[in-house]
């Protein structure tokens, strides 16, 4: 078989006018991609892009100091009415299933109190889930957002289904394709036939539930994966999907996902650069309805009226494709909606964990306070302080209920602080009744830490010292109900030859405590930390 590199539909005159239309003919940012795209790449949201100048450091204030909620300022994305007439379409050619039917048909399982342990000679925490194996040791999805089911519904339940948790994982190894010289290409059929983890797969989101098992009475957690999905019209004037993909690169890197929010029938991710994807919960395509995988699905059929089928086995492929469906292997798919994008140009420095003081922020991660009226959405950066670059990473919060109009601007509101943690560093934060709480990631070869902070006059200012928690502690989850502060560690075993550094002097020599489970403190024992 020719070794050429495989690749999807390229852009003709008739879509790139289409593209005019959308107001996406000219961005500021064009030259972050190639002068011919495929459709599937185009993606919003979209900053603004930038250069990063000296100037834009000179806002600092201080560790804890006030800072522009202006800069947080987000605008609908220009695609949205575009990607509302393909989901539409999307929806008239495959069936749906709800939450509580995916949940229902579960099929993976995790164990409670397991032998997986990133803790080491940090306390344990109230409790922990471990994933089954293959996603334990997986070096192509690692999880980082985590959300649930009390930042969803007020009463925590959504219809009659409760206890339940989502993370978001992102496509971090394709190997063979991530190390081609060509920036354009995607994965051959030598490449694929070798591993389908060749292929950028995006993001994937994971629900979660602890339940009771209706037909042995006993307890079970039980949990699925869902591929978030971006909508397009391939070549053949067919609506199709693809995974996720970042603005910002060049050839196909996904989107991080550092943090995501579930409120209402919205899911909303992080983009890193550009601000934030929505997803509905109204929309989980399922391409496998009678639940065999070996035979393949009737589908519906597009506005050509030709009948389509759906294949969850072929791991290779994604979208529509000699009018079959694909998905990279996953029975549930579900297509972004809409986008926020920074208002501001977003001059953050690209391959650095530097951070401006002022202008665009990076969505590093996001969380939801219900503690507060109205309920906020909380975002964050990610940054490691460098010469000429002070800022430890601003953070601040947005009243999450005007995100569903995507009709104005939404500007952050009720605060904007630089974070106090003067190495920077955080991965994650939640605030809860008056308290700040973040992670911060210390690397391979210690456990993190979580710290807290409280409000004085407008600055963040330190509460007790750093609790220590998980090696590679992620994005955070207040869930009310049981008072648990939830996370997710993100190292597999054997990330790094510093894993068994810093052991805990009960545990045998050589132990790895690059471990990937599921885990929540309780937040009075948090708090009552000193």
């Amino acid at each position: 078989m020719s070794r050429r590199r495989i690749r999807r539909a390229w852009l003709t005159t008739a879509a790139a006018a289409a593209l005019a239309f959308t107001g996406l003919a000219v961005p500021g940012h064009a030259d972050d991609l190639p002068p011919d795209v495929p459709r599937s790449w185009i993606q919003e949201p979209r900053a603004t892009e930038g250069s990063p100048t000296p100037s834009l450091a000179q806002d600092w204030t201080a560790p804890g100091g006030t800072a522009s909620p202006g800069d947080f300022t987000l605008s609908p994305g220009a695609m949205n009415a575009e990607t509302t007439r393909r989901v539409t379409r999307l929806d008239a050619v495959l069936p749906k299933s709800g939450v509580q039917n995916l949940l229902a048909g579960a099929n993976r399982d995790a164990q409670p109190w397991c032998p997986r342990d990133p803790f080491g000679t940090a306390p344990d925490p109230d409790l922990k889930y471990c994933l089954e194996n293959d996603d334990s040791v997986s070096r192509e999805w690692v999880p980082q957002g985590f959300t649930g089911v009390s930042d969803a519904k007020d009463n925590e339940l959504w219809g009659e289904a409760g206890n339940i948790q989502l993370f978001a994982s992102y496509d971090g190894w394709d190997p063979g394709r991530q190390d081609d010289p060509d920036p354009g290409g995607d994965c051959t059929a030598g490449e694929l036939e070798d591993n389908d983890a060749c292929n950028q797969k995006g993001v994937r989101v994971t629900f979660v539930q602890s339940r009771t098992n209706p037909a042995t009475g006993s307890p079970e957690v039980k949990y699925r994966h869902v591929l978030l999905a971006w909508t397009y019209v391939n070549s053949a004037d067919h609506v199709s999907f693809d995974g996720l993909h970042a603005s910002e690169y060049p050839i196909q890197n996904g989107v991080h996902a550092g943090g995501i929010v579930w409120y209402g029938n919205y899911l909303y991710v992080a983009d890193t650069r550009n601000g934030l994807r929505v997803f509905d919960m109204r929309y989980i395509m399922d391409l496998n309805p009678d639940g065999d995988a070996s035979t393949n699905d009737p589908m519906g059929a597009d506005t050509d009226g030709v009948k389509t089928t759906a294949d969850v086995q072929d791991k290779t492929k994604v979208g529509r494709h000699n009018n079959v469906w694909y998905s990279f292997g996953y029975r549930y798919v579900m297509p972004q909606v809409a986008a926020w994008r920074f208002k501001a140009t977003q001059s953050n420095p690209k391959g650095s964990y530097a951070c401006v003081s002022t202008g665009a922020p990076k969505a590093s991660y996001i969380s939801l306070d219900r503690s507060t009226v109205p309920d906020r959405l909380i975002m964050g950066e990610y940054c490691r302080p460098e010469s000429g670059y002070p800022s430890t990473g601003r953070i601040a919060s947005y009243p999450v209920a005007d995100l569903a109009g995507r009709s104005a601007d939404v500007p952050a509101q009720g605060w904007a602080n630089y974070l106090p943690m003067t190495s920077g560093g955080a991965q994650g934060a939640a605030a809860h009744a008056g308290t700040l709480y973040v992670n911060q990631s210390k690397g391979t070869d210690e456990p993190g830490n979580l710290w807290r902070y409280k409000w004085s006059d407008g600055r963040l200012v330190q509460q007790g010292q750093a609790v220590k928690t998980a090696r590679g502690a992620e994005d955070l989850y207040v869930e009310r109900g049981t008072g648990r502060l939830w996370s997710v560690s993100e190292h597999r075993p054997g990330a790094a030859s510093d894993c068994t550094a810093n052991p805990d002097a009960g545990d045998p020599a050589g132990t790895d405590y690059c471990q990937r489970v599921l885990y929540g403190h309780k937040l009075s024992w948090i708090d009552s930390r000193p």
